[in-house]
C-alpha cells in the first residue's frame, strides 16, 4: 500500500477517475512491479515509511510534499526517473542517510539484481 501522499503531492491513482484518466494519458504504460510501502510512524509531524523494492520493481511517479530523509538499509542502485524522460543513478549504501527538497516529481526504480530497502522520513512541520 502506497502512503498517502502530502501537500501538494501527487500519485497515480490518487484523486479519483479524473485523475487516473490525466495520468494515464501524460504516463507510459508500465510493466514493472511496484514497490511495497509499509508506513511505520505517521502523525502530525513526521511520516515514516518502509520501501522494499524486488529488483525492477517501481514507486511510481510521485512527488513529495515535505522535505524527507531516506535511510538505505541495503547497498544497491537506484535509478532515479523524471517526467521528461531525463533519468540519473544513484548509489546506495546501508545505514549512510541522504536527504532531498520537496518537489521534485521523479519514480524511483531498483536498478540492481538484488532486493532493496529504505527508511524515509518525510517532514511535515518543523518546530521551534
Amino acid at each position: 500500500m502506497r502512503p498517502a501522499p502530502g501537500p501538494g503531492a501527487s500519485a497515480r491513482g490518487v484523486g479519483g477517475a479524473a485523475a487516473r484518466e490525466n495520468d494515464s494519458a501524460r504516463e507510459p504504460l508500465r510493466c514493472r512491479a511496484p514497490a511495497v510501502a509499509t508506513v511505520q510512524v505517521e502523525d502530525d509531524k513526521v511520516r515514516v515509511t518502509r520501501w522494499d523494492f524486488e529488483p525492477g520493481a517501481e514507486t511510481g511517479f510521485h512527488r513529495h510534499g515535505w522535505l524527507y530523509v531516506v535511510v538505505p538499509v541495503h547497498d544497491g542502485t537506484l535509478h532515479i526517473e523524471f517526467p521528461d524522460g531525463t533519468h540519473t543513478k544513484a548509489e546506495l549504501k546501508a545505514g549512510v542517510a541522504y536527504a532531498r527538497p520537496a518537489g521534485v516529481e521523479h519514480n524511483v526504480v531498483n536498478g540492481g539484481p538484488a532486493p532493496l530497502s529504505f527508511v524515509e522520513t518525510e517532514v511535515k512541520a518543523w518546530p521551534g
